[in-house]
Protein backbone atom coordinates (compact mmCIF):
# COMPACT_ATOMS: atom_id res chain seq x y z
CA UNK A 1 0.00 0.00 0.00
CA UNK A 2 1.32 3.66 -0.33
CA UNK A 3 2.60 5.95 1.90
CA UNK A 4 1.10 8.44 3.15
CA UNK A 5 2.53 12.06 1.35
CA UNK A 6 4.36 14.40 3.32
CA UNK A 7 2.95 17.98 3.61
CA UNK A 8 5.91 20.67 4.75
CA UNK A 9 4.02 23.76 6.27
CA UNK A 10 5.86 26.89 6.74
CA UNK A 11 3.90 29.47 8.49
CA UNK A 12 6.24 31.94 10.73
CA UNK A 13 2.54 32.30 12.68
CA UNK A 14 2.19 29.25 15.62
CA UNK A 15 -1.26 28.88 15.80
CA UNK A 16 -1.86 29.15 12.32
CA UNK A 17 0.90 26.29 11.49
CA UNK A 18 -0.51 24.03 13.95
CA UNK A 19 -4.01 24.47 13.12
CA UNK A 20 -3.11 23.82 9.48
CA UNK A 21 -1.17 20.81 10.50
CA UNK A 22 -3.87 19.62 12.71
CA UNK A 23 -6.69 19.67 9.93
CA UNK A 24 -4.46 18.28 7.58
CA UNK A 25 -3.30 15.51 9.67
CA UNK A 26 -6.88 14.19 10.47
CA UNK A 27 -7.30 14.00 6.52
CA UNK A 28 -4.88 11.81 6.74
CA UNK A 29 -1.49 13.73 5.44
CA UNK A 30 1.70 13.04 7.43
CA UNK A 31 2.37 16.97 8.74
CA UNK A 32 5.72 18.75 9.02
CA UNK A 33 5.86 21.96 10.44
CA UNK A 34 8.71 24.87 9.72
CA UNK A 35 8.46 28.28 10.95
CA UNK A 36 10.75 30.41 8.56
CA UNK A 37 11.43 29.25 5.12
CA UNK A 38 15.21 29.14 6.23
CA UNK A 39 14.38 26.09 8.45
CA UNK A 40 12.12 24.30 5.84
CA UNK A 41 14.68 24.39 3.17
CA UNK A 42 16.93 22.56 5.39
CA UNK A 43 14.93 19.80 5.06
CA UNK A 44 13.50 20.12 1.66
CA UNK A 45 15.67 18.36 -0.90
CA UNK A 46 15.28 17.20 -4.71
CA UNK A 47 12.68 14.43 -4.34
CA UNK A 48 10.61 15.21 -1.25
CA UNK A 49 7.97 12.89 -0.91
CA UNK A 50 5.49 15.23 -1.00
CA UNK A 51 4.53 18.78 -1.03
CA UNK A 52 4.53 22.35 0.56
CA UNK A 53 1.89 24.55 2.10
CA UNK A 54 3.61 27.87 2.61
CA UNK A 55 2.55 31.48 3.79
CA UNK A 56 3.48 34.23 1.44
CA UNK A 57 4.60 36.94 4.22
CA UNK A 58 6.35 36.10 6.57
CA UNK A 59 9.76 37.63 7.65
CA UNK A 60 13.45 36.99 6.58
CA UNK A 61 12.66 34.92 3.74
CA UNK A 62 9.50 35.46 2.35
CA UNK A 63 7.17 33.04 0.71
CA UNK A 64 8.21 34.21 -2.91
CA UNK A 65 11.81 34.00 -2.56
CA UNK A 66 10.58 30.43 -0.65
CA UNK A 67 8.87 29.79 -3.99
CA UNK A 68 11.96 30.73 -6.16
CA UNK A 69 14.33 28.90 -4.00
CA UNK A 70 12.22 25.57 -3.93
CA UNK A 71 11.82 25.77 -7.37
CA UNK A 72 15.17 25.53 -8.00
CA UNK A 73 15.73 22.97 -5.90
CA UNK A 74 13.11 21.15 -8.00
CA UNK A 75 11.15 22.24 -10.49
CA UNK A 76 8.02 20.12 -10.17
CA UNK A 77 7.57 20.17 -5.92
CA UNK A 78 3.80 21.23 -6.11
CA UNK A 79 4.08 24.17 -3.55
CA UNK A 80 0.46 25.87 -2.20
CA UNK A 81 0.41 29.30 -1.20
CA UNK A 82 -1.55 31.55 1.06
CA UNK A 83 -2.49 34.95 0.86
CA UNK A 84 -3.82 37.44 3.29
CA UNK A 85 -6.85 39.44 2.20
CA UNK A 86 -5.53 41.87 -0.67
CA UNK A 87 -2.79 39.64 -1.31
CA UNK A 88 -4.21 38.32 -4.18
CA UNK A 89 -1.84 39.79 -7.22
CA UNK A 90 1.09 38.77 -4.98
CA UNK A 91 -0.69 35.24 -5.94
CA UNK A 92 -1.25 35.56 -9.17
CA UNK A 93 2.05 36.19 -9.44
CA UNK A 94 3.19 32.94 -7.60
CA UNK A 95 1.65 30.97 -9.95
CA UNK A 96 2.73 32.37 -12.91
CA UNK A 97 6.71 30.68 -10.83
CA UNK A 98 5.29 27.61 -10.75
CA UNK A 99 3.24 27.41 -7.77
CA UNK A 100 0.36 24.81 -7.87
CA UNK A 101 -2.50 27.03 -6.30
CA UNK A 102 -2.93 29.56 -3.81
CA UNK A 103 -5.43 29.91 -0.99
CA UNK A 104 -6.93 33.25 0.48
CA UNK A 105 -7.14 33.86 4.24
CA UNK A 106 -9.59 33.07 5.84
CA UNK A 107 -9.80 29.65 4.25
CA UNK A 108 -12.54 26.99 3.84
CA UNK A 109 -10.11 23.96 5.56
CA UNK A 110 -12.00 21.39 3.11
CA UNK A 111 -10.57 23.92 0.01
CA UNK A 112 -7.01 23.08 1.34
CA UNK A 113 -7.85 19.47 1.76
CA UNK A 114 -9.04 18.95 -1.97
CA UNK A 115 -5.88 21.35 -3.13
CA UNK A 116 -4.04 18.84 -0.73
CA UNK A 117 -5.02 15.54 -2.47
CA UNK A 118 -4.69 17.16 -6.12
CA UNK A 119 -0.96 18.28 -5.05
CA UNK A 120 0.28 14.78 -3.53
CA UNK A 121 -1.97 12.88 -6.57
CA UNK A 122 0.57 15.51 -9.03
CA UNK A 123 3.44 14.91 -6.84
CA UNK A 124 3.32 11.17 -6.22
CA UNK A 125 3.07 10.44 -10.26
CA UNK A 126 6.04 13.02 -10.48
CA UNK A 127 7.96 10.80 -8.50
CA UNK A 128 6.65 7.58 -9.72
CA UNK A 129 8.07 8.55 -12.99
CA UNK A 130 11.19 9.96 -11.80
CA UNK A 131 11.55 6.19 -9.85
CA UNK A 132 11.07 4.72 -13.55
CA UNK A 133 13.16 6.47 -15.43
CA UNK A 134 16.37 5.27 -12.68
CA UNK A 135 15.25 1.87 -12.82
CA UNK A 136 14.98 1.91 -16.94
CA UNK A 137 18.37 3.83 -17.03
CA UNK A 138 19.89 1.30 -14.26
CA UNK A 139 21.25 -2.13 -15.81
CA UNK A 140 21.74 -4.22 -12.16
CA UNK A 141 18.36 -2.87 -11.22
CA UNK A 142 16.88 -4.13 -14.51
CA UNK A 143 18.80 -7.37 -14.26
CA UNK A 144 17.39 -8.31 -10.65
CA UNK A 145 13.98 -8.08 -12.13
CA UNK A 146 14.40 -11.50 -13.99
CA UNK A 147 13.78 -12.84 -10.87
CA UNK A 148 15.10 -16.71 -10.79
CA UNK A 149 18.35 -18.44 -10.19
CA UNK A 150 17.49 -21.71 -12.70
CA UNK A 151 20.03 -22.53 -15.55
CA UNK A 152 18.04 -20.89 -18.12
CA UNK A 153 17.95 -17.37 -16.24
CA UNK A 154 21.27 -17.31 -15.83
CA UNK A 155 22.50 -17.98 -19.34
CA UNK A 156 20.01 -14.98 -20.23
CA UNK A 157 21.69 -12.55 -17.58
CA UNK A 158 25.02 -13.52 -19.17
CA UNK A 159 23.87 -13.04 -22.58
CA UNK A 160 22.42 -9.45 -21.57
CA UNK A 161 25.46 -8.69 -19.56
CA UNK A 162 27.19 -9.84 -22.65
CA UNK A 163 25.97 -8.24 -25.64
CA UNK A 164 24.75 -5.58 -23.93
CA UNK A 165 28.67 -3.99 -23.79
CA UNK A 166 28.55 -5.07 -27.92
CA UNK A 167 27.26 -2.39 -30.17
CA UNK A 168 25.81 -4.57 -32.97
CA UNK A 169 22.10 -4.72 -33.77
CA UNK A 170 20.10 -7.46 -31.61
CA UNK A 171 17.12 -10.02 -32.09
CA UNK A 172 15.35 -10.99 -28.83
CA UNK A 173 13.12 -13.95 -29.78
CA UNK A 174 10.40 -15.96 -27.39
CA UNK A 175 7.04 -16.94 -26.67
CA UNK A 176 4.61 -14.07 -25.83
CA UNK A 177 4.42 -12.96 -22.17
CA UNK A 178 8.35 -13.95 -21.39
CA UNK A 179 9.69 -10.83 -21.27
CA UNK A 180 10.95 -10.06 -24.14
CA UNK A 181 11.23 -5.81 -23.34
CA UNK A 182 12.45 -5.89 -20.56
CA UNK A 183 15.04 -7.80 -22.06
CA UNK A 184 15.53 -4.84 -24.53
CA UNK A 185 15.52 -2.30 -21.63
CA UNK A 186 18.39 -4.27 -19.65
CA UNK A 187 20.39 -4.23 -23.13
CA UNK A 188 20.39 -0.84 -23.37
CA UNK A 189 20.59 -0.14 -19.74
CA UNK A 190 23.95 -2.05 -19.81
CA UNK A 191 25.53 -0.82 -22.66
CA UNK A 192 27.76 2.24 -23.86
CA UNK A 193 24.54 3.46 -25.02
CA UNK A 194 22.65 3.61 -21.52
CA UNK A 195 22.54 7.44 -20.88
CA UNK A 196 21.19 8.75 -24.79
CA UNK A 197 17.79 7.79 -25.87
CA UNK A 198 15.49 4.96 -25.94
CA UNK A 199 12.32 4.85 -28.00
CA UNK A 200 10.23 1.69 -27.92
CA UNK A 201 7.68 1.29 -31.06
CA UNK A 202 5.36 -1.66 -31.75
CA UNK A 203 5.15 -2.55 -35.64
CA UNK A 204 2.06 -4.11 -34.85
CA UNK A 205 0.22 -1.12 -33.66
CA UNK A 206 0.12 0.32 -37.25
CA UNK A 207 -1.29 0.14 -40.61
CA UNK A 208 1.86 0.45 -42.76
CA UNK A 209 1.36 4.07 -43.69
CA UNK A 210 1.55 5.09 -40.22
CA UNK A 211 3.75 3.20 -39.53
CA UNK A 212 6.38 4.00 -42.17
CA UNK A 213 5.84 7.77 -41.55
CA UNK A 214 6.35 6.56 -38.00
CA UNK A 215 9.70 4.94 -37.96
CA UNK A 216 11.00 6.72 -40.90
CA UNK A 217 8.96 9.90 -41.70
CA UNK A 218 7.81 12.22 -42.78
CA UNK A 219 5.77 12.99 -39.82
CA UNK A 220 2.72 15.18 -40.28
CA UNK A 221 2.08 18.43 -38.36
CA UNK A 222 0.54 16.21 -35.39
CA UNK A 223 2.79 13.41 -35.66
CA UNK A 224 6.06 12.80 -33.20
CA UNK A 225 9.47 13.02 -35.27
CA UNK A 226 10.20 9.58 -37.06
CA UNK A 227 11.46 7.26 -34.67
CA UNK A 228 14.77 6.68 -36.60
CA UNK A 229 15.75 10.34 -35.63
CA UNK A 230 14.32 10.55 -32.17
CA UNK A 231 16.67 7.32 -31.52
CA UNK A 232 20.07 8.70 -32.82
CA UNK A 233 22.99 7.49 -31.23
CA UNK A 234 20.83 5.60 -28.69
CA UNK A 235 18.53 2.51 -29.32
CA UNK A 236 15.53 1.94 -31.36
CA UNK A 237 13.68 -1.28 -30.44
CA UNK A 238 10.85 -2.82 -33.39
CA UNK A 239 8.70 -4.93 -31.14
CA UNK A 240 7.21 -7.15 -33.49
CA UNK A 241 8.91 -7.32 -36.04
CA UNK A 242 7.75 -9.70 -37.56
CA UNK A 243 4.06 -7.27 -38.85
CA UNK A 244 6.70 -5.12 -41.03
CA UNK A 245 5.72 -5.61 -44.71
CA UNK A 246 8.21 -6.24 -47.39
CA UNK A 247 8.60 -2.53 -48.37
CA UNK A 248 8.95 -1.44 -44.91
CA UNK A 249 12.05 -4.29 -44.58
CA UNK A 250 13.55 -2.83 -47.77
CA UNK A 251 13.56 0.53 -46.61
CA UNK A 252 14.70 -0.76 -42.81
CA UNK A 253 17.67 -2.50 -44.36
CA UNK A 254 18.52 0.73 -46.43
CA UNK A 255 18.13 2.53 -43.50
CA UNK A 256 20.87 0.00 -41.70
CA UNK A 257 22.98 -0.08 -44.22
CA UNK A 258 23.27 3.69 -44.51
CA UNK A 259 24.35 3.94 -40.98
CA UNK A 260 27.79 1.93 -41.44
CA UNK A 261 29.86 0.45 -38.66
CA UNK A 262 29.77 0.84 -35.76
CA UNK A 263 25.48 1.72 -36.29
CA UNK A 264 25.17 5.20 -35.29
CA UNK A 265 21.65 3.76 -34.17
CA UNK A 266 21.44 0.24 -31.98
CA UNK A 267 18.27 -1.64 -33.11
CA UNK A 268 16.80 -4.59 -31.13
CA UNK A 269 14.61 -6.05 -32.93
CA UNK A 270 11.77 -8.06 -30.57
CA UNK A 271 10.30 -10.75 -32.36
CA UNK A 272 6.95 -12.56 -31.13
CA UNK A 273 7.20 -15.78 -33.62
CA UNK A 274 7.74 -19.22 -32.28
CA UNK A 275 5.64 -21.31 -34.28
CA UNK A 276 7.39 -24.67 -36.04
CA UNK A 277 5.89 -23.77 -39.33
CA UNK A 278 6.41 -20.00 -38.72
CA UNK A 279 9.67 -18.03 -37.61
CA UNK A 280 11.37 -14.91 -37.75
CA UNK A 281 13.71 -15.74 -39.69
CA UNK A 282 10.89 -17.63 -42.43
CA UNK A 283 9.09 -13.98 -42.40
CA UNK A 284 12.00 -11.71 -43.00
CA UNK A 285 13.94 -10.96 -46.14
CA UNK A 286 17.25 -12.71 -45.50
CA UNK A 287 19.60 -9.89 -45.41
CA UNK A 288 17.42 -7.96 -43.08
CA UNK A 289 17.26 -11.10 -41.11
CA UNK A 290 20.83 -11.67 -40.69
CA UNK A 291 21.52 -7.98 -40.16
CA UNK A 292 19.23 -7.98 -37.27
CA UNK A 293 20.36 -11.06 -35.79
CA UNK A 294 23.59 -10.76 -35.74
CA UNK A 295 23.37 -10.92 -31.92
CA UNK A 296 20.67 -13.17 -31.06
CA UNK A 297 18.97 -14.09 -27.63
CA UNK A 298 15.67 -16.10 -26.78
CA UNK A 299 13.93 -15.73 -23.81
CA UNK A 300 13.00 -18.88 -21.96
CA UNK A 301 9.42 -19.74 -21.56
CA UNK A 302 8.45 -20.21 -17.73
CA UNK A 303 7.44 -23.97 -18.06
CA UNK A 304 11.66 -24.44 -18.55
CA UNK A 305 12.43 -22.32 -15.38
CA UNK A 306 11.86 -25.06 -12.76
CA UNK A 307 11.74 -23.60 -9.05
CA UNK A 308 11.59 -19.95 -10.14
CA UNK A 309 8.14 -20.39 -10.89
CA UNK A 310 7.31 -20.92 -7.43
CA UNK A 311 9.69 -17.67 -6.79
CA UNK A 312 7.82 -15.58 -8.70
CA UNK A 313 4.21 -16.49 -7.97
CA UNK A 314 5.32 -15.87 -4.24
CA UNK A 315 6.40 -12.75 -4.68
CA UNK A 316 3.49 -11.48 -6.60
CA UNK A 317 1.20 -12.68 -4.66
CA UNK A 318 2.90 -11.01 -1.63
CA UNK A 319 3.35 -7.94 -3.88
CA UNK A 320 -0.68 -8.45 -4.73
CA UNK A 321 -1.67 -8.99 -1.24
CA UNK A 322 0.08 -5.84 -0.09
CA UNK A 323 -2.04 -3.78 -2.52
CA UNK A 324 -5.20 -5.46 -2.08
CA UNK A 325 -4.32 -4.64 2.01
CA UNK A 326 -4.97 -8.65 3.35
CA UNK A 327 -2.87 -11.97 3.10
CA UNK A 328 -0.96 -13.69 0.70
CA UNK A 329 -2.37 -17.34 -0.13
CA UNK A 330 -0.05 -20.03 1.96
CA UNK A 331 0.42 -22.81 -0.90
CA UNK A 332 0.38 -26.24 -0.39
CA UNK A 333 2.80 -29.20 -1.43
CA UNK A 334 0.34 -30.49 -3.98
CA UNK A 335 -0.33 -26.76 -5.12
CA UNK A 336 3.43 -26.34 -5.54
CA UNK A 337 3.76 -29.32 -7.69
CA UNK A 338 0.73 -27.94 -9.66
CA UNK A 339 2.69 -24.30 -10.34
CA UNK A 340 5.29 -26.72 -11.27
CA UNK A 341 3.64 -28.80 -13.37
CA UNK A 342 1.59 -26.38 -15.52
CA UNK A 343 2.23 -25.86 -18.95
CA UNK A 344 2.48 -21.90 -18.70
CA UNK A 345 1.62 -20.96 -21.92
CA UNK A 346 0.92 -17.52 -21.21
CA UNK A 347 4.27 -17.65 -19.53
CA UNK A 348 5.51 -15.12 -17.00
CA UNK A 349 2.25 -12.60 -17.86
CA UNK A 350 -0.24 -15.75 -17.15
CA UNK A 351 1.51 -16.06 -13.88
CA UNK A 352 1.02 -12.66 -13.16
CA UNK A 353 -2.97 -12.93 -13.42
CA UNK A 354 -2.81 -16.71 -11.27
CA UNK A 355 -1.34 -14.78 -8.49
CA UNK A 356 -3.59 -11.81 -8.54
CA UNK A 357 -6.87 -14.00 -8.97
CA UNK A 358 -5.44 -16.16 -6.17
CA UNK A 359 -4.90 -13.18 -3.77
CA UNK A 360 -8.28 -11.97 -4.40
CA UNK A 361 -9.52 -15.52 -3.82
CA UNK A 362 -7.75 -15.60 -0.51
CA UNK A 363 -9.44 -12.70 0.91
CA UNK A 364 -12.44 -14.38 -0.12
CA UNK A 365 -11.73 -17.53 1.39
CA UNK A 366 -12.88 -19.62 -1.38
CA UNK A 367 -11.39 -21.65 -4.56
CA UNK A 368 -7.71 -23.27 -5.21
CA UNK A 369 -4.69 -22.70 -6.94
CA UNK A 370 -5.85 -25.89 -9.08
CA UNK A 371 -9.00 -24.43 -9.89
CA UNK A 372 -7.10 -21.17 -11.33
CA UNK A 373 -4.44 -23.03 -13.41
CA UNK A 374 -7.35 -25.76 -14.87
CA UNK A 375 -9.44 -22.12 -15.75
CA UNK A 376 -6.34 -20.66 -17.48
CA UNK A 377 -5.54 -23.45 -19.56
CA UNK A 378 -7.37 -24.45 -23.17
CA UNK A 379 -9.71 -27.36 -23.25
CA UNK A 380 -7.92 -29.43 -24.75
CA UNK A 381 -4.53 -29.26 -23.02
CA UNK A 382 -6.30 -30.31 -19.67
CA UNK A 383 -5.95 -31.02 -17.02
CA UNK A 384 -3.29 -28.07 -17.01
CA UNK A 385 -0.16 -29.81 -16.29
CA UNK A 386 2.68 -30.88 -18.57
CA UNK A 387 3.09 -34.66 -19.44
CA UNK A 388 6.87 -34.90 -19.22
CA UNK A 389 7.16 -34.82 -15.35
CA UNK A 390 9.61 -34.09 -12.68
CA UNK A 391 11.76 -36.06 -10.34
CA UNK A 392 10.30 -36.02 -6.88
CA UNK A 393 13.44 -34.59 -5.77
CA UNK A 394 13.17 -31.39 -7.71
CA UNK A 395 9.45 -31.13 -6.26
CA UNK A 396 10.52 -31.72 -2.83
CA UNK A 397 13.29 -29.29 -3.40
CA UNK A 398 11.86 -26.44 -4.96
CA UNK A 399 8.51 -26.46 -1.80
CA UNK A 400 11.23 -26.50 0.21
CA UNK A 401 13.18 -23.60 -0.95
CA UNK A 402 9.74 -21.94 -1.30
CA UNK A 403 8.37 -22.90 2.57
CA UNK A 404 11.74 -21.55 3.99
CA UNK A 405 11.86 -18.47 1.33
CA UNK A 406 7.78 -17.44 2.83
CA UNK A 407 8.77 -17.54 6.31
CA UNK A 408 11.86 -15.66 6.15
CA UNK A 409 10.03 -12.86 4.71
CA UNK A 410 7.22 -13.30 6.88
CA UNK A 411 9.53 -13.51 10.22
CA UNK A 412 11.74 -10.20 8.20
CA UNK A 413 15.07 -12.41 8.90
CA UNK A 414 14.22 -13.37 12.15
CA UNK A 415 16.19 -16.79 12.52
CA UNK A 416 15.11 -17.70 15.27
CA UNK A 417 11.48 -17.51 14.77
CA UNK A 418 11.61 -19.54 11.45
CA UNK A 419 13.51 -22.39 13.26
CA UNK A 420 10.34 -22.37 15.98
CA UNK A 421 7.57 -22.56 13.17
CA UNK A 422 9.77 -24.86 10.98
CA UNK A 423 10.84 -27.04 14.01
CA UNK A 424 15.00 -26.77 12.64
CA UNK A 425 18.24 -26.85 14.29
CA UNK A 426 19.92 -23.75 13.51
CA UNK A 427 22.82 -26.05 11.42
CA UNK A 428 20.33 -27.69 9.59
CA UNK A 429 18.27 -24.28 8.37
CA UNK A 430 21.34 -22.84 7.44
CA UNK A 431 22.62 -25.66 5.77
CA UNK A 432 18.99 -25.36 3.76
CA UNK A 433 19.63 -21.41 2.69
CA UNK A 434 23.33 -21.91 1.50
CA UNK A 435 22.41 -25.13 -0.60
CA UNK A 436 18.98 -22.54 -2.20
CA UNK A 437 21.14 -19.49 -2.18
CA UNK A 438 18.76 -17.92 0.11
CA UNK A 439 20.44 -14.74 2.00
CA UNK A 440 19.06 -13.14 5.66
CA UNK A 441 20.01 -9.84 4.51
CA UNK A 442 17.58 -9.89 1.90
CA UNK A 443 14.47 -10.11 4.16
CA UNK A 444 15.66 -7.55 6.72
Amino acid sequence: MSKAMKIAIVDDEKDMRQSISQWLALSGFDTETFASAEEALKGLGNDFPGIVVSDIKMPGMDGMQFLRKLKGVDSSLPVIMITGHGDVPMAVEAMRMGAFDFLEKPFNPDRMTELAKKATQARRLTLDNRALRRELSDGSALIKKLIGQSPPMERLKEDILDLGQADGHVLVEGETGTGKTLVAHALHAVGARASKKFVLLSCSAFDEDSLSRRIFGPAQDDEPIPAIEEARGGTLVLEDIEALTQPLQSRLLTAINDQGTPAETRIIAICNLQEQDKTCESVLRPDLFYRLAALRITVPPLRQRGEDILTLFTRLSEQFAEEYGCDAPDVSAQEAAQLLQAPWPGNVRQLFNVAERAVLQNRRGTGTIASLLMADTDEEMKPAMTTEGKPLKEFVEAFERMLIDNTMRRHKGSIVSVMEELCLPRRTLNEKMAKYGLQRSEYL
